[in-house]
């Protein structure tokens, strides 16, 4: 807010041209805190705008205080950062654009200053000043316009050289990065062979000859300008081939950050231009002011810069997950019994899982060690698994998500929702014969093994005493539905690390160097090189997630533990084979105990809650990723409702 003796006259008074560097910006900043008081009024604040131009207007000596204080400006304060860099990243890296927000967030700008840039910042901050700074009236413009540069002084060539000196910088910035290999690269080879870069500064150096030279005729400005726009469009066209790229050969928030920030500088180009060449300058220079007032509190904003860089990403990602979770949705009864039989096997290897886990707590490692050990545990049987085709129910939801989401991308199709709620119950009797199929197979499993635990070594894997304390931490009263929830939401982050593992893979063509690298194939053999590169592309996402789930799973509650969280993991088919050694303890009298029921209650909650909370959050960003509207979103849930009440069996019976 402004100072409340900042009153018009005491404004005026201050105003002073022989002042140090940062008083004279002090007084433009505080100008314009005055102007802003008006908010949320714009004609309030176009009022004090032209009080302030009248009450300059009519005193002589204002007048020449007000042009001495511009002169001083324009000497010492440097334009072109402003025209040409601002809401750019200094360097062209994610990172270094990361920690320079955070800078500006954390860290006060000052007024002492030549970069017009960081001046800019602070002295135009607010939203409102892009309103109102967009509805003054050219009239009211050209009378301040006059008051800044009478008609015999040289502002309107101060004006042109800015322009293009800030074009020539962001021509050669463009040149610079159109040039850098990583894109260059991946440019298609049409793009690079129209060498579109190549003769960007020329045509950018015969603008300015046609604006500065004093005989120029209107007829070769214009075809100067002309070639520039066209060569602006055939670099724009070029760099647009980069994301044919992404689409073929892997995604990285890095590169999508240099093709956005190369697209922009082409866009601020033309937005100069147009100023550059207007017959309304004044009019044409506020608009790109007020347009700045926008791109400096986006270019404050950490959200926007990783929500805008990572959307190709996280598009990528779900596409990944969605071509293997198509794997995982059964269409009719033959797939059907081949996802039972496949998870059946899924909970026999987690049967000997579970037991392997009690073993090791029997070491008594530390905290962290023994969720090491855990994870690690978990780890190898989900790679298990995955290479004997078996199925963990529970993994999914976050794969098949993506996959559903992908049957949205033309919604608006007849038909489409139909066949998208088909899907829905598709995947939800795919989810049903999963977990029935580990959970039916791994308690008798666990149990069996456990008994001959015991008959081998004369005592059960457990004692009555921890035997009770896993009825009692699994039990439906106490806290393992949140439990369950957040073991949904690891779930979730195993198929994202998923989707990212395999993209990076493909990105850096880890595939083709494994085949082809003239170590790898000397050491392996042609042939042999070929099947490893070719199982690692199939299996790479696969391992990624199953490897990660398996860590995290055993990691996560000692991590927790350490800052007194108290958060434990919850996973059904893990959590079923928990209960069937514990119940080789007590034997056929634990039928008779409460805890034992309580905790077979948890199950179909347990399960319910690990397949609902990653699949919710899957989905959320897989419709991000396809771009689907809240409208139509509230479409597909309106369709499932009625599939609910008219068909609800055909989401259990294949």
């Amino acid at each position: 807010m402004p100072h409340p003796t900042h009153d018009l006259p005491r404004l005026l008074a201050e105003l002073d041209p022989h002042a140090e560097l940062a008083e004279r910006h002090l007084w433009l900043i505080h100008v314009l805190e005055w102007v802003r008081a008006a908010e949320p009024s714009v004609e309030v604040a176009l009022g004090r705008v032209e009080s302030l131009v009248a009450a300059i207007e009519a005193d002589a000596d204002l007048r020449q205080r007000l042009q001495a204080w511009w002169l001083a400006f324009i000497d010492r304060v440097d334009i072109t950062t402003l025209l040409a860099d601002f809401g750019f990243a200094p360097r062209t890296a994610m990172i270094t654009e990361v920690s320079e927000r955070l800078r500006h967030k954390l860290l006060p700008g000052t007024p002492e200053t030549i970069d017009a840039s960081e001046l800019f910042s602070i002295a135009l901050p607010s939203e409102f000043d892009a309103r109102w700074l967009i509805a003054l009236p050219e009239p009211l413009l050209q009378r301040l316009a006059a008051l800044l540069a009478p008609a015999d002084s040289q502002g309107a060539s101060f004006w042109q050289h800015a322009l293009l000196n800030a074009i020539t910088y962001c021509a050669g910035q463009i040149l610079a990065n159109g040039f850098a290999p990583e894109l260059r690269l991946r440019m298609s080879e049409e793009a690079r062979e129209q060498r579109p870069f190549h003769d960007l500064i020329r045509d950018v150096e015969s603008l300015r000859i046609e604006v500065l030279h004093g005989l120029r005729t209107t007829d070769r400005l214009e075809e100067a300008e002309k070639r520039l726009r066209e060569r602006l469009d055939a670099c724009r066209a070029a760099i647009g081939t980069v994301y044919q790229h992404f689409g073929d050969e892997g995604i990285s928030v890095g590169l999508v950050f240099r093709v956005r920030q190369l697209r922009t500088r082409i866009v601020r180009i033309r937005q100069l231009l147009d100023c550059l060449t207007s017959a309304h300058t004044e009019q044409d220079a506020m608009r790109l002011l007020a347009g700045f007032v926008s791109v400096g509190r986006e270019r404050r904003s950490l959200r926007s810069l990783l929500s805008t860089n990572s959307s190709l990403l996280a598009a990528k990602v779900t596409e990944r997950s969605a071509e293997t979770g198509e794997h995982y949705i059964t269409r009719n009864s033959r797939e059907y019994l081949q996802m039972l039989r496949r998870a059946a096997g899924g909970g026999l290897v987690m049967s000997v899982t579970t037991l392997v886990k009690f073993g090791l707590a029997a070491l008594a490692f530390s905290a962290f060690w023994g969720g090491f050990w855990a994870g690690l545990n978990y780890a190898i049987s989900f790679v298990l698994i995955q290479l004997l085709h078996f199925t963990v129910a529970t993994k999914q939801p976050a794969m098949t998500a993506p996959a559903m989401a992908s049957k949205l991308k033309n919604i608006n199709e007849d038909g489409a929702i139909e066949t998208f709620v088909d899907e829905v119950a598709n995947l939800t009797r795919s989810q049903v014969a999963a977990i029935l199929g580990n959970v039916l197979v791994v308690f008798p499993a666990a149990l069996g093994l456990a008994w001959l635990f015991s008959r081998a070594l004369g005592h059960p894997p457990l004692d009555v005493v921890h035997a009770t304390q896993v009825l009692d931490s699994l039990s439906l009263l106490g806290p393992s539905l949140l439990f369950a929830a957040f073991t949904g939401v690891l779930l979730f982050v195993s198929s994202l690390i998923a989707g990212w593992a395999e993209n990076w893979f493909v990105l850096r063509r880890m595939d083709s160097a494994m085949r082809y690298n003239p170590r790898i194939t000397r050491l392996l053999g042609a042939p042999r090189a070929k099947r490893w590169g070719d199982f690692w592309r199939r299996n790479i996402s696969g391992f990624a997630a199953n490897i990660s789930l398996g860590l995290m799973l055993g990691l996560t509650p000692a991590i927790a533990g350490f800052f007194g969280l108290g958060l434990e993991v919850r996973h059904v088919t893990l959590s079923s084979g928990q209960l069937g050694v514990a119940g080789a303890t007590f034997g056929w009298e634990i039928v008779h105990d409460d805890a034992f029921w309580w905790a077979v209650a948890m199950l179909p909650f347990n399960g319910a809650l690990n397949v609902l909370v990653s699949f919710y959050l899957a989905f959320r960003m897989a419709l991000r990723a396809q771009n689907v509207t809240g409208v139509e979103r509230s479409r597909i849930y309106a369709a499932i409702r009625h599939r609910l009440r008219t068909r609800p069996l055909s989401f259990f019976k294949p």
